[in-house]
């Protein structure tokens, strides 16, 4: 869906195309492909599809109930955007939790705007923390390292 959203790796440009793929991948139980439904909706998709928040909202929350932390924090923003930080808050410790880094930087945001306190952003670090240290292993480090090395000009 995303190829032809964008049109790369040699698939057309086709939005239509790119939606009925995304719906296809939901339906399989990709919970992203309910993101990307949304941010079709909320920024338009082309000129077959109108730019809908309620609708938008709606994929979003089917994401974020599916477990995808983008939809989460894109739930948050849209929160914020009505003035309900509390509720913002919620949605992006939920994707903190998960590891979504940009709902770390809203909370930074949040606290240095004066929307949520030291101990809201202190405890969002602290699960990005324990995320980072969940996902960390002997094979990932060793698999960057060697990605790092294929990279490097001599």
């Amino acid at each position: 869906g995303c190829f032809y959203r964008h049109g790369k790796c040699d698939f057309p440009e086709d939005y239509n195309k790119s939606l009925e793929l995304y719906h296809r991948a939901a339906e399989l139980g990709y919970a992203g492909a309910y993101t990307n439904i949304g941010h079709a909706y909320e920024t338009g998709n082309g000129e077959e599809v109108e730019v809908d928040k309620k609708k938008a909202n709606h994929y979003y929350e089917l994401g974020a109930m599916a477990g995808d932390e983008t939809a989460r924090c894109n739930l948050g923003n849209n929160e914020v955007d009505l003035g309900n930080t509390e509720r913002a808050l919620k949605h992006y410790m939920i994707a903190v939790r998960d590891g979504n880094s940009d709902s770390l930087e809203e909370i930074k945001d949040l606290y240095s705007h004066g929307y949520v306190t030291k101990e809201h952003y202190t405890t969002a670090l602290q699960a990005y923390q324990a995320y980072l240290g969940e996902i960390k292993s002997k094979q990932r480090d060793e698999a960057a390292a060697s990605a790092d090395e294929d990279y490097r000009y001599y």
